[in-house]
């Protein structure tokens, strides 16, 4: 399952996605998920739905991608639809045992849910794909910058470092524990068969050691920082810098246009 994780690789392709300014993206990428969650019926979530599966066609990134990110939270998505079926008593009743109810408004809302998180796993994973680590971290310290006049200018771009970081090794890591998990498989643990219990108890022996390697490349990195003089953004300069384009005009306006129906379906119907 951890091999279906891709969630933080930078997928290099020629697209209008790519060549989207970073400050843009992450932009456009927060309105995307707000307006997700602003549908409020099945025509706004529908028009949601063309409209992300549209920006992963212009991200030219494999479909394959987006859909390992659902196979490692399968479960979850089990789960909240489960929970959803439950929670709505409108319609007409299909399933009645005992005190339980299920209904068409049951699985509609089930549905409706399930489908808002697999949305929001998409967009959330285009900027990812199509967003280098270095241009991700300069576009969050661009976007915070109006804090450096509270006294917060060091703060940014130490946020903006530690976000990029988190991103990049989460891969990393990933590749880590399936080495671990391989190793212990070859000296005979069952990580997979027994009780609940006994497979919580069998990761422990996988925990550690990847505990164990999270420290030791975090401090490999700190010295490695140190070694190149890091002190932080000050006095920092940039060889490429960020400029808005065309490409983005044309995002900005699709953005407008696409909350502008959510907004206008939500009236109407």
């Amino acid at each position: 399952m951890l091999k279906d994780i891709t969630f933080g690789q930078y997928y290099e392709a020629s697209s209008p996605v790519h060549k989207c300014d970073p400050r843009v993206k992450i932009i456009l990428m927060l309105c995307f998920i707000v307006f997700i969650f602003v549908s409020q019926n099945a025509f706004a979530l529908a028009l949601s739905t063309v409209a992300v599966f549209f920006v992963l066609l212009l991200s030219r990134v494999p479909m394959k991608l987006f859909l390992k990110n659902l196979k490692a939270i399968w479960f979850v998505l089990f789960f909240t639809a489960v929970i959803n079926l439950f929670y709505s008593n409108s319609g007409t009743v299909l399933l009645h045992f005992w005190k339980i109810e299920i209904t068409t408004g049951g699985i509609y809302r089930s549905i409706f849910m399930a489908l808002r998180i697999v949305l929001l796993i998409f967009i959330s994973s285009v900027l990812t794909y199509t967003t280098t680590p270095n241009s991700l971290t300069e576009a969050i310290e661009r976007l915070l910058s109006p804090l450096k006049y509270i006294g917060l200018k060091n703060a940014v771009h130490t946020f903006a470092m530690m976000m990029t970081i988190a991103l990049r090794f989460i891969p990393t890591l990933i590749e880590e524990a399936e080495k671990i998990m391989n190793a212990q498989k070859a000296r005979g643990a069952d990580l997979e068969n027994g009780s609940l219990v006994e497979r919580v108890k069998a990761l422990i022996p996988i925990l550690i050691p990847l505990l164990i390697s999270s420290v030791r490349r975090a401090y490999e990195l700190a010295e490695a920082m140190e070694c190149r003089c890091y002190n932080g953004g000050e006095g920092k300069t940039r060889m490429k810098q960020l400029r808005m384009s065309t490409v983005d005009l044309y995002a900005i306006i699709f953005i407008v246009v696409f909350a502008a129906l959510v907004i206008t379906l939500n009236i109407i119907f």
